[in-house]
Formats: structure tokens, sequence, C-alpha cells
């Protein structure tokens, strides 16, 4: 399925192609304070329409997540890493897609304050 997906400003807008049924929930430091529902998809899955060029990059702990954000409104609608076979990965952020009913979704709870 194709979703339409944006920061709260518009200048970044963007496009995926995935099939989300669930999320995970992470209740790291920062996920859990700006309140992320995560997908993974594949990161050619992922084209960027506008604002590719406007976007900033926030990495913290092991800076294996480059979390994108817009630096006009502040939201973060994706992030960019590997997944455990190298493949790069975008963390698409449920909640910035458009015509997504987001208590359809199955929230898997993961730990990552532990990590």
């Amino acid at each position: 399925m194709k979703y339409q997906g944006s920061c709260h400003c518009g200048k970044v807008k963007y496009e995926i192609e995935a099939d989300i049924e669930q999320v995970i929930e992470c209740n790291c430091s920062h996920c859990s304070r700006k309140g992320y529902l995560l997908s993974f998809i594949p990161r050619s899955n992922l084209k960027i329409a506008s604002g590719e060029e406007r976007l900033q990059t926030y990495t913290f702990n092991k800076h294996s997540i480059k979390h994108q954000f817009c630096p006009d409104c502040g939201c973060a609608p994706f992030a960019f890493a590997k997944d455990k076979q190298g493949i790069d990965t975008a963390a698409i952020n449920a909640r910035c897609l458009e015509g997504i009913d987001l208590t359809t979704l199955q929230r898997i709870p993961v730990d990552g304050r532990s990590y």
C-alpha cells in the first residue's frame, strides 16, 4: 500500500510503499519523549518528494540510527539505519502518515531503555 507523509509544516513530504499492520513502541528516552510509533521498511521503499535538502540529522547512544527532522517545525517523520544484515532501512514514524488509523495498528513494545 502507498502512503503519503510529511513533517508538521509540510516542507518535507514523502511517500512509502508498505503494509503497515504493526508498529514498535520503544521506551527509550528519545522514542518515549516523542511518542514514536515506528514501522521499519527497506530504504528503497521511501521516496522523498520534497524538502530532502532541508532535513537535519540527530543521533544518540550508539549513533546507529540517523533520525531525520525538519529544522522549521522540529517534526521527525523518519530515520535511517541498517538492519542486522547490513541492509539500508527506514524507520517510519506512523504518526506522520496521512490516512492511517493508528488505533488499528498492533503495538509491539520494545525495551530500548535497557539497550
